[in-house]
């Protein structure tokens, strides 16, 4: 699945590009009869030489297939994440591509920051963060580069907008894993 997944995304920023592609979309759904369940994706660029991010957008609940879900979140963050200027052809030759495919997000009970931090899995759990109608995510992999469970929420907390001391406001926190695919 890791070849078709990371092919798909591709073919897709290259029809966002205005560019040829052959993928064969008809051959991977008869293959991969799963692309055409309902799934939920993020789609992670990053450059190849210093592994940058370039360009991030997903969907944090499965409400179209799949494979839909890959093919607008790649052209999302290829072209529409705010953060960065939209990619290049000159650019496509130097990027890397990585797909997050999520299960179903759960909330998370929890008493008090504690409870919270003894409840949680670096590196296994994504983390959705709601309060006062603002939100912000974390795939797993981010806790590498916030191994501490105080920054890593700090961070959480900035992302949403929140105050980085946001988990004193008792948010709501919901988990979700992810089967990952990545560019070889």
């Amino acid at each position: 699945m890791n070849d078709i997944v990371i092919a798909l995304a591709k073919a897709a920023i290259l029809v966002a590009l205005n560019q040829p592609e052959d993928f064969d979309l008809e051959g991977a759904l008869k293959t991969y009869p799963g692309l055409e369940k309902k799934g939920a994706a993020f789609i992670t660029i990053n450059t190849k030489q210093n592994e940058q991010l370039r360009g991030c957008r997903g969907s944090l609940q499965a409400y179209r297939p799949l494979y839909k879900d890959i093919i607008s979140n790649a052209q999302s963050a290829a072209l529409h994440d705010s953060r960065f200027t939209p990619l290049t052809l000159e650019e496509l030759n130097h990027i890397k591509i990585k797909v997050a495919i999520l299960s179903e997000p759960k909330e998370l009970k929890y008493s008090d920051v504690k409870d919270l931090e003894s409840k949680l899995l670096p590196l296994k759990d994504g983390i959705v963060l709601r309060h006062n109608g603002k939100h912000a995510t974390y795939l797993p992999h981010v806790w590498e580069q916030y191994p501490k469970f105080d920054d890593f929420f700090s961070n959480l907390c900035l992302k949403a907008n929140l105050t980085n001391n946001c988990l004193s406001q008792h948010p709501e926190i919901s988990t979700y894993t992810v089967k990952k695919y990545k560019e070889k």
